[in-house]
């Protein structure tokens, strides 16, 4: 089988008295969707968070391509090719798209002008203009502020951002809630395409016939503890509510 490239085995974390993880794993390979759900407070933002370099564990370890590592920060993370996009999508509202894709990674003029802090904005636009077109994704203005964009542009936006940057694994919180029938449908359009490129997807949603949908594979938390890993082939929405519940159980390999 092909090796994960981003592992977490035995992770645990606890908040005072709360168990927000306990002795889960966790893994996620190359070129496939994986859904991660779980009711309620069964840890799947601990979880993200904790392998995307946001929060420390208090024990267990994480593999990065089969090697053993430590994530200390999201930046890390995002030099190892890891992005997540939150469900609050994190875009600067009085931005443009452009400005929102090089937030904080902004590509400098060469020569002097770049040494005075003059920007390569030309350069920065046809790589975000490219970055959208290869996901299909529709942004109404490249100039306009995306506070005046409709809901499934910004989160288009911010899954383009994430794809430019990431080439190894994508965290993906809730990205169609809150979305019409239609958005909805060019967001797991947008994901498919971001499988196919080879990168690995991890799709956290409440919404069974998306995960239904889109996955390859799907990972059940409960209680801070994964109860399930399976293809999606192999189960039925009705078992996925049961494994959330605890009314169904599964051995998990």
């Amino acid at each position: 089988m092909t090796t994960p490239v981003l592992e977490g085995r035995g992770l645990s974390r606890k908040f005072g008295f709360v168990s927000a993880l306990d002795e889960a794993d966790f893994e996620v390979f190359p070129g496939e969707v994986t859904a991660l759900i779980g009711d309620n407070g069964a840890g799947k933002s601990t979880l993200v968070k904790a392998l995307s370099g946001s929060l420390a564990l208090d024990s267990g370890e994480i593999f990065f391509e089969g090697q053993p590592i430590v994530l200390s920060s999201p930046s890390q993370a995002s030099l190892l090719g890891i992005e997540t996009v939150y469900q609050d999508l994190a875009l600067a509202p009085h931005l443009t798209p452009v400005q929102n894709v090089y937030l904080g990674r902004e590509s400098m003029s060469r020569g002097i002008a770049g040494r005075l802090g003059f920007m390569n904005v030309p350069e920065m636009t046809n790589k975000s203009r490219e970055a959208f077109e290869d996901l299909g994704a529709t942004v109404r203005s490249l100039t306009a502020p995306v506070g005046s964009m409709s809901g499934g542009q910004r989160q288009a936006i911010a899954i383009a951002r994430a794809v430019h940057w990431a080439n190894r694994v994508i965290f993906l919180d809730e990205p169609t809630a809150a979305l019409g029938v239609r958005q909805t449908k060019n967001v797991l359009d947008t994901i498919r395409r971001v499988r196919d490129k080879g990168i690995a997807v991890v799709f956290i949603s409440h919404s069974m016939p998306h995960v239904i949908d889109i996955a390859d594979r799907i990972q059940v938390l409960r209680l801070g503890t994964r109860v399930a890993n399976i293809t999606n082939s192999g189960t039925t929405m009705e078992e996925l509510v049961g494994l959330m519940t605890g009314a169904s159980t599964r051995t998990t390999p």
